[in-house]
This record gives C-alpha cells, sequence and structure tokens, in this order.
C-alpha cells in the first residue's frame, strides 16, 4: 500500500515555476542583481537611475524566459528534466539579446547608432546571463539530484510503514474466512477474493490511480470488515452524483477507513457508524471519513497512528506541489479524518505517468 518509485517524479520540473513563491523569488532575485550592478564602481552617473534601468531590463529577461517556459510547456514536458534545464539557458539568452536589443533602441532612439556600444551591450548582458544561467543550472542539478534522493527516501519509509500495517489486517481477515468457510462457504470465498484484490494494489507499489478505482478497493476493505464485525459496524456513504474524473494516491482512504474501524468501532461493545464523504469544490478534492468515539463520547485508544503517517507520506510523495494535505480532529463525540487534494484530471495524469516511464 505505498509509491511507484517512478511517479512520484511525475510533476515536471518546471511545474513549480507557475507558483507564487517561484515568481516573487524571481522578482527578488533581480532586484538584487541589479542592486550589485548599481553599487558598482564604473556604474557612474545617478545610481538610482542606473538601478532603475538594470531592474528593468533584468526583470524583462526573467519574466520574458519564464514566460516562454510557459508558452512551450506541453513540448518541455516530454523532454528529460536535463535537457529541459538547457533550454532553458538557451531561452535565457534569446531573451536577452531580444531586451538588450530593445533597450539599446529605446535609450539610443534620440542618438544616431554607435557601432561600438551596440556590441559592448550586448556582449556585457550576454555574459551576466550566461553566467546567472550557469549557476542556475548548476543549482537546479543539485537540486534535483537531492529530489530523486528524497523521493527514495519516501518511498523506503512508505514501505516500511506498510510492512507494519499489513500483517495486522491480514491476520485478522484470516480468522474471519476461517470462521466462515463451513458456515458460510460463499461468503469466505467473496472475503478472499476482496482480500486478493486489496493485496494486489499493496503490492503494485506507490502510484495515482483514479478516485473510483480507490473507492471502490475501501468498498471492498469495507465488506470484509463487515463480515468481522456484523451489525456492530455502519456504514454511509455521501458521493457527487458526478464523481471527479482524477487520480489520487493508491490506497490512501482505505487506509484511514482502517484506522476508524480499529480504533473507533472495534474498541466498542457497541460498535459504532463510519461516513465516508466526498466533495469537489472549485479546483480541490475533499475526502472526509468520520468515526464514532468508542462508548459515550469516550476516547478512542490513540494506536500508533501509522496509518495516518502512511497516507501522509503517500500524499507528499505523490503531490511534489505541497497543495495535498491530511488534517485529523475529533468534533461532536466523533473523529475525522479529511484528506484535501488539488483536481488532476485522470487523463492529463495519464499522459505524465506515460511520459516519465518512456525517460
Amino acid at each position: 500500500m505505498s509509491a511507484e518509485p517512478g511517479q512520484s517524479a511525475s510533476s515536471g520540473p518546471l511545474d513549480a515555476l507557475w507558483q507564487a513563491p517561484a515568481l516573487i523569488s524571481t522578482l527578488l532575485a533581480g532586484e538584487g542583481l541589479a542592486l550589485v550592478l548599481a553599487l558598482t564602481p564604473d556604474a557612474g552617473g545617478d545610481r538610482w537611475v542606473y538601478f532603475g534601468l538594470a531592474s528593468l531590463i533584468i526583470q524583462w529577461i526573467a519574466f520574458l524566459t519564464i514566460g516562454g517556459l510557459y508558452l512551450f510547456r506541453r513540448l518541455l514536458a516530454r523532454w528529460r528534466p536535463h535537457s529541459v534545464a538547457w533550454a532553458t539557458l538557451g531561452l535565457l539568452l534569446v531573451s536577452t539579446w531580444l531586451v538588450g536589443a530593445a533597450a539599446w533602441y529605446v535609450l539610443h532612439a534620440s542618438e544616431p547608432p554607435n557601432a561600438r556600444t551596440t556590441p559592448a551591450l550586448i556582449l556585457r548582458l550576454t555574459g551576466m546571463a550566461l553566467t546567472v544561467g550557469l549557476l542556475g543550472l548548476a543549482a537546479f542539478q543539485n537540486y534535483w539530484r537531492a529530489r530523486q534522493l528524497a523521493v527514495q527516501a519516501t518511498q523506503s519509509e512508505l514501505e516500511a510503514l506498510q510492512a507494519r500495517i499489513q500483517p495486522h489486517f491480514l491476520f485478522n481477515t484470516l480468522n474471519t474466512g476461517a470462521a466462515l468457510i463451513h458456515a458460510r462457504p460463499g461468503e469466505a470465498e467473496r472475503l478472499l477474493l476482496d482480500l486478493a484484490d486489496l493485496f494486489r494494489a499493496a503490492l503494485a507499489g506507490p502510484r495515482n490511480i483514479p478516485l473510483a478505482e480507490e473507492l471502490s478497493l475501501t468498498r471492498r476493505y469495507l465488506d470484509i470488515e463487515s463480515l468481522r464485525f456484523g451489525e456492530r459496524l455502519r456504514v454511509r456513504w455521501e458521493l457527487p452524483a458526478d464523481l471527479p474524473q482524477m487520480t489520487i494516491p493508491a490506497l490512501s482512504i482505505q487506509p484511514l477507513v482502517e484506522n476508524a474501524i480499529r480504533h473507533g468501532i472495534e474498541p466498542s461493545a457497541e460498535g459504532g457508524c463510519v461516513d465516508i464523504r466526498v466533495t469537489a469544490d472549485r479546483d480541490m478534492l475533499t475526502v472526509a471519513v468520520f468515526n464514532d468515539l468508542p462508548g459515550n463520547g469516550g476516547i478512542a485508544s490513540s494506536g500508533h497512528r501509522i496509518g495516518q503517517a502512511s497516507v501522509s507520506a503517500r500524499i507528499r510523495a505523490l503531490d511534489p506541489l505541497r497543495q495535498g494535505r491530511l488534517d485529523t480532529r475529533t468534533e461532536d463525540g466523533r473523529y475525522i479524518a479529511v484528506i484535501t487534494l488539488p483536481l488532476v484530471d485522470v487523463a492529463a495524469a495519464a499522459s505524465r505517468k506515460a511520459q516519465t516511464s518512456t525517460r
């Protein structure tokens, strides 16, 4: 019940550029570079004017480059990360030459062209762009290497967490099957088939799957537990009429339902109710799992929170932009676990998966 190595990187290396933190960082870095240039000894004249002109040129170059990357993002999504980095450097140089030529034209519109100052301006801007670009390329290579190592470490953590979750559920299910096999062989067969489906999903490794498939796996899990608990377990589903066609981390809802039963329903002699509620609002998907606390509003056993840790790690590994999260709270005698994820088109996700597998 965990993330396929390649999948966590399915998000392209340029995706973070379209986020506000990256744009603000670019703006501030450009202002810092303009300030350094204004403080150099050969700046001459009014340094504030020099700073303003340098800032204008640098920001135009930076955001023209980012705009070009966004314009060609679908094409670049098919390239390897390091090829994208070199293409970015090339686009930075082209943007530098265009902005440099435009700046020279504006600054010298009222003067006759000077054959010597034009190449000097372009060469100076090119040198600065190459220096900044090569430093950025080196930083990107270090970042990408660190990101791949972090992904591998996260997936190792997921596998270790899952290895601790599976035995508890497996032993309970086998015991239930053994009790049913003579009295109700048909239900025992269904239990084993559901168990096979769940473990097939677990052994497939960490990956994104359609939301409908994840909900189907959760239903299979609840069918198994219903055979074990009988009338002590009551389940309510609240699903939208049109289920969003998107992908989510595999086995991210089932561990929360397992947690709800283990720490909410199982300790209670009279059992309780588990609610699974799915809602889609604007660009976010919300999946909430509610369970009654044992007794009359008593405190559920805290357990070791391995199920929640597994889901949180899964969301972190498969959502590089960090928009997804898992929140928990106790409210009106019920324990609530809520997954929030950005709505992602399933076709787009499948396309990224295919592109990743060809790299």
